[in-house]
């Protein structure tokens, strides 16, 4: 498998999950292997991460706020969509999930995630009922039949207290999946 990831961008799209704080750690690693990453937060994210952090360690601007998009007459949401050769949400709520799967855009990443061509990959993190529930099954398998790749959330302790499904997959499950979504592609 390659490590290599020269050339290509990837859009990191992270949600409000306690889960977030991984991000820093999936930025560091992609922007190692090569990526050009551009972090895309939710605002609940920014309860959870500082943009800063991931802006230093992507080496570029943290996006977050669709109402505030810069300088260029192109809205910045439609400029990182065509850019993306990756929208990758990690961790990725029931919540973004679910507007993923019904087609609302109601925040900077929803937007992108309509506007852009690249292909999509959704690692998961919530609680084990949540990620079990009807609605939000209905949800991934709706995203999946889309084309939308989907990374396994782990078992284990979740920060609920409750022990199941719905931990999100190790950093380097996560990498993993990227490094083979392009040594396939």
């Amino acid at each position: 498998m390659t490590t290599n990831l020269k050339g290509r961008t990837i859009l990191l799209g992270v949600t409000g999950s306690i889960a977030a704080f991984k991000a820093a750690d999936i930025t560091s690693r992609l922007t190692e292997a090569g990526a050009d990453v551009f972090p895309i937060l939710t605002a609940g994210a920014c309860n959870f991460i500082q943009p800063l952090t991931l802006q230093t360690l992507a080496r570029n601007p943290v996006a977050s706020d669709l109402w505030n998009e810069g300088a260029s007459w192109q809205p910045g949401h439609i400029e990182l969509a065509d850019r993306a050769d990756l929208l990758l949400v990690a961790p990725a709520t029931a919540h973004c999930i679910a507007q993923f799967a019904q087609g609302l855009a109601p925040d900077l990443l929803t937007s992108i995630h309509l506007a852009t061509p690249a292909p999509v990959m959704i690692a998961p993190a919530m609680n084990g009922k949540m990620l079990a529930h009807p609605a939000t099954q209905f949800n991934i398998n709706t995203l999946q039949e889309r084309g939308c790749h989907f990374i396994e959330p782990q078992s284990g302790m979740l920060a609920c207290g409750y022990e199941g499904q719905g931990k999100l997959a190790s950093v380097e499950e996560i990498v993993d999946a990227v490094m083979a979504f392009f040594d396939r592609g």
